[in-house]
């Protein structure tokens, strides 16, 4: 009876809701367009979504890296998991989404070649590799987000956690995939990477912020040999009640929006990025020139200090456990020689309790030193004073120094998030310094207006790795280091120049290439669906009203003095 009356009923019995066949008609036409204009090819909108990054031409210059891409995971688009599912069979279809079955894949890559090392302090555990390459820096331990899979876990009362999505520089969003029951685990990133290498290619850069962590696992992953392959590059940046079918259907509304008010915006990007570029090359290339004055200093001299500092990083060890159980005995000699002082003032002093209570203390340091004397193969106590104790003397106190400076980086850390209080800082610089001074030769004491302008993969590291004394090296130095900070952000900028050459190219070659496209569909649609003509020709107008503020803008950056890129469009 409702089909009669051009309605079909959402239940096929006593339906209380009945859709307009005019109204899934209108619903069809949507996708015409896209027939109509060929975008529905494997892996179009890939290829296609930024034409910054993807609209490639023939006679472009190079870049070290082809496509750039970043990815991480949201925690806020969470799902419930009900107790009595609903019967839902619809399968959402997109190109956004990876279904389960393609990261499952993934799912038992890191377990079957790494092992995981607790890390109680910060209740995870980190993955490590057998191998640790020797350049790798501390951020692949120190990270919270590198955790351990089988600590990844989500509250049982969801069954969808969040979502994994890649997007490129431009911020149009690539990718994504369901985090099913737990947390970050790599099997999400693992299979957004076999998908963009599928679709991209070689001489790719993917950001994620555990990239070092990451870089391994995808070395000892599946994926490694294909990933050196196309030389990829690791860099290191309301839907819960739903079913997945309306999740997925939600979540796409929103990155369709969120990617046509990115295409808005490109143009501003653009022009954004060339201003500041500009102006950073203009501002440090007049610092470095009276820098390089001052200081009599060339740009091979600051590629020097880079190279140094980096095989003085490089070249960080951590000691071996005999040096470290070496140390410790140390620690306990000092120890042993301050109670056998205490128990015997005691003795000719106090009362006879704390006497008892003195020589238990003194008992248990002779019992640990013997224990560590049978672990180092000692047949007899280290003289205080003597060679080897001197020999780890020093070590012990550089500990010391470096417990001291990670609380102190830890305090300042918390300090940002306002978690901590300036006091408590103020004592562990105190203490610091005390630590400083026992070093030999001593080092440089903290103040508080030094310490506020820190930055911890910085200063920080340098203090804690010094085990030689660097202070007369020249990059080291304050000034030094700066001047090299500034040279290598001029480069940067540069690159950010050149980068942004080519994608102003490509940005007007492809709506070029668009706006004939689009129109020449429009005449052959007018001869053969003059209707759906209308509806793309409607459409077109928005875009071509974007476009039109694209062009304005792009001819805005090209008619600078200091614009060395190429006007016109490409191939």
């Amino acid at each position: 009876m409702l089909i009669h009356h051009g309605y079909l009923g959402c239940s096929p019995l006593f339906p209380t809701v009945a859709t307009s066949i005019c109204t899934l008609t209108a619903y069809r036409q949507a996708q015409c367009k896209v027939l109509s204009l060929n975008c529905d090819s494997l892996n179009w909108r890939l290829l296609n979504s930024c034409p910054c990054c993807f609209y490639k031409l023939e006679d472009e210059e190079n870049m070290s890296l082809e496509w750039l891409v970043t990815m991480d995971s949201n925690n806020s688009l969470k799902r419930w998991m009900s107790s009595t599912a609903r019967n839902d069979s619809c399968t959402f279809r997109s190109d956004y989404w990876l279904d389960r079955l393609r990261v499952d894949k993934f799912k038992d890559e890191v377990r079957g070649h790494t092992h995981p090392t607790a890390d109680t302090e910060n209740g995870q555990d980190i993955k490590q590799t057998e191998t640790v390459p020797s350049s790798s820096f501390t951020c692949v331990n120190q990270w919270r987000n590198a955790g351990p899979e089988q600590r990844k876990r989500m509250f049982s009362v969801f069954d969808e956690s969040g979502i994994f999505i890649a997007a490129c520089r431009h911020w149009f969003i690539l990718l994504a995939c369901d985090m099913v029951k737990s947390g970050e685990l790599a099997e999400y990133p693992l299979a957004v990477v076999d998908q963009l290498l599928t679709v991209y290619g070689k001489n790719g850069g993917c950001a994620y912020n555990i990239g070092c962590a990451f870089a391994k696992m995808l070395g000892n992953s599946t994926l490694g040999p294909r990933a050196s392959t196309l030389n990829l590059r690791i860099m290191v940046g309301a839907t819960r009640h739903a079913t997945t079918f309306h999740q997925h259907q939600s979540i796409e509304q929103h990155f369709t929006f969120w990617d046509e008010d990115k295409y808005t915006a490109l143009s501003v990007f653009i022009w954004n990025h060339y201003r500041e570029a500009l102006a950073d090359i203009q501002t440090l290339t007049a610092e470095l020139s009276v820098i390089w004055e001052t200081l009599n200093l060339t740009d091979a001299d600051f590629i020097r200090f880079h190279a140094q500092e980096r095989e003085y990083l490089d070249g960080l060890k951590q000691a071996p456990v005999k040096d470290l159980v070496s140390i410790r005995y140390v620690n306990v000699l000092d120890k042993l020689a301050e109670r056998h002082l205490s128990h015997m003032h005691l003795a000719l002093n106090q009362a006879r309790v704390r006497v008892d209570t003195a020589y238990s203390k003194l008992q248990n340091t002779e019992q640990l030193a013997g224990y560590l004397e049978v672990q180092l193969g000692i047949d007899k106590h280290w003289e205080i004073r003597g060679e080897h104790y001197n020999c780890f003397r020093e070590e012990a106190l550089l500990l010391r120094y470096c417990s001291v400076l990670d609380e102190l980086e830890r305090l300042f850390e918390l300090s940002k998030l306002s978690l901590s209080g300036t006091d408590a800082i103020r004592n562990t610089i105190n203490h610091y310094n005390t630590q400083a001074a026992a070093l030999v030769p001593p080092r440089p004491k903290l103040m508080w207006k030094d310490i506020v302008e820190y930055s911890f993969l910085g200063e920080f590291d340098l203090l804690r790795h010094s085990r030689t004394d660097i202070r007369d090296v020249e990059w080291t130095t304050p000034a030094h280091w700066e001047a090299t900070v500034k040279y290598f952000k001029l480069q940067c900028a540069r690159e950010e120049i050149q980068c942004l050459n080519i994608e102003i190219c490509r940005l007007r070659t492809a709506i070029h290439d668009e706006e004939t496209k689009t129109i020449a569909t429009i005449d052959q649609l007018l001869i053969t669906n003059s209707l759906l003509a209308m509806e793309l020709r409607r459409r077109w107008q928005a875009r071509a009203t974007v476009n039109a503020v694209h062009l304005y803008r792009l001819s805005r950056i090209e008619s600078q003095p200091a614009f060395s890129g190429r006007c016109g469009i490409g191939v």
